[in-house]
């Protein structure tokens, strides 16, 4: 069992207008808020913890999650107070390695996070798909030798899905700011740390205001 941290403090800028009323993390793919089955696929995984991190917005995350009782899950949650990137919203958690972290705006298959959390070795993971097509990530042999490939594209790209150990851990906010979590597993990867790539089947992201519409209303991809 590991430990997981939820991030869904961001503003959500791409997604505006709705982000100006609505956290992110509370839109709905399925008609189902995206953060509520993030939760249940964790208690799926077993996570014996679960940090949230908010910010803008974040009491209507709070209301919708309580607790955590609902999930089955030891929910606690902790506020970014400026949106200084992904690694200083891992770092406020506070939580001590290994760990998950995943973004509050991409749904996964099912059993996808509990089957990543198992293949993950000590020192690190990130999760990779071939659908959707995103910025490349450089893998060869089951490892990620560039988080971000500038030779790209490539057949992968990373999904928001993380495993931190201790060598990832230990490089968070190293470099200046906003600090990124990818900064501090290229930091590892550098270091000679062998991170892996775990590929996971097609994800569905909340990048842009018509993802919603399409993710709720699937016969709008053939218009």
């Amino acid at each position: 069992m590991i430990a997981a941290v939820v991030m869904a403090a961001g503003l959500g800028t791409r997604m505006r207008p709705l982000t100006e009323r609505y956290a992110k993390a509370v839109l709905p793919v399925d008609g189902r808020p995206v953060v509520v089955q993030l939760l249940h696929e964790l208690a799926t995984a077993r996570c014996p913890r679960v940090t949230v991190v908010i910010g803008h917005l974040g009491e209507q995350v709070q209301r919708l999650l309580g607790d955590g009782r609902a999930f089955g899950l030891a929910l606690r949650y902790v506020r970014q107070p400026q949106p200084d990137g992904s690694a200083d919203a891992v770092s406020r958690a506070g939580e001590e390695p290994p760990y998950l972290v995943l973004a509050a705006d991409t749904v996964f298959p099912a059993g996808a996070i509990a089957s990543f959390a198992r293949s993950a070795p000590p020192a690190g993971a990130i999760a990779v798909r071939r659908q959707p097509e995103r910025p490349s990530a450089r893998v060869r042999a089951g490892v990620v030798e560039r988080v971000l490939d500038p030779d790209g594209p490539g057949p992968f790209s990373g999904a928001p899905l993380w495993a931190v150990g201790k060598p990832v851990h230990e490089r968070l906010c190293l470099d200046a700011p906003p600090w990124e979590l990818g900064n501090a597993f290229q930091a590892a990867i550098d270091a000679g740390e062998r991170i892996a790539a775990v590929e996971i089947g097609p994800t569905r992201d909340l990048t842009a205001p018509l993802d919603v519409l399409q993710e709720n209303f699937p016969y709008l991809h053939h218009l």
